[in-house]
């Protein structure tokens, strides 16, 4: 599966110079952990998130405590570009979702900006990956269904079925036919492993 089949697009913006609380309503309004900061010509300057956000926007709470409570050393950030995360991950729409997965993990983060070149042309976040996961079985059946019908109208008939993502593909042995119903059924989001069951003539 291709980050493109996945991802969020278009991707929700900020620009660097946006003042902090203008990101907060952005991310608290599309529901969204992270977005993409461009600069002045457009183009990636970095990503904030909720917990680059929160950073410096609140104060000790003197009934939390019974010692006196500090008075603040500096004001609050004022610009996006003053909390945001510079050094930045980021995917091409052609990344295999498994890549992806593997830069999320490795550096602790929920999304990735998927960029064409200097473009910013969407998101995916786990999240989005999720929901490809519970799809249900019968749409992913559905799917595969389709994708074979389609780009695979000479291939031999195949009886599909599917199993918590699982898609099994019954028919008589043809192993190039399989091998190309294989990597059909692969690209359809949510299907995560094929099986192929022979028929007994």
């Amino acid at each position: 599966m291709l980050v493109r089949e996945v991802m969020t697009s278009p991707a929700i913006t900020v620009r660097h110079t946006d003042p902090v609380r203008r990101a907060v309503r952005v991310l608290s309004g599309h529901r969204i952990t992270a977005a993409p900061v461009v600069d002045d010509s457009g183009r990636l300057a970095g990503v904030v998130s909720e917990l680059d956000l929160l950073r410096g926007e609140f104060e000790p709470d003197p009934r939390a405590t019974v010692r006196p409570v500090p008075a603040a050393q500096a004001p609050p950030p004022r610009q996006v570009m003053e909390v945001m995360t510079r050094d930045v991950a980021t995917v091409t729409e052609t990344t295999d979702v498994t890549a992806a997965i593997d830069l999320m993990v490795g550096k602790r983060i929920k999304s990735l900006p998927v960029l064409r070149g200097h473009e910013i042309v969407g998101m995916i976040s786990r999240r989005d990956l999720l929901a490809m996961l519970a799809r249900p079985d019968e749409d992913l059946r559905q799917a595969v269904v389709d994708v074979l019908r389609e780009q695979y109208p000479t291939g031999p008939g195949w009886d599909v079925a599917v199993h918590d993502g699982v898609a099994e593909l019954s028919g008589p042995a043809h192993e190039h036919a399989d091998r190309i119903a294989g990597l059909l059924t692969r690209t359809v989001p949510g299907i995560v492993r094929v099986r192929h069951i022979r028929r007994t003539p």
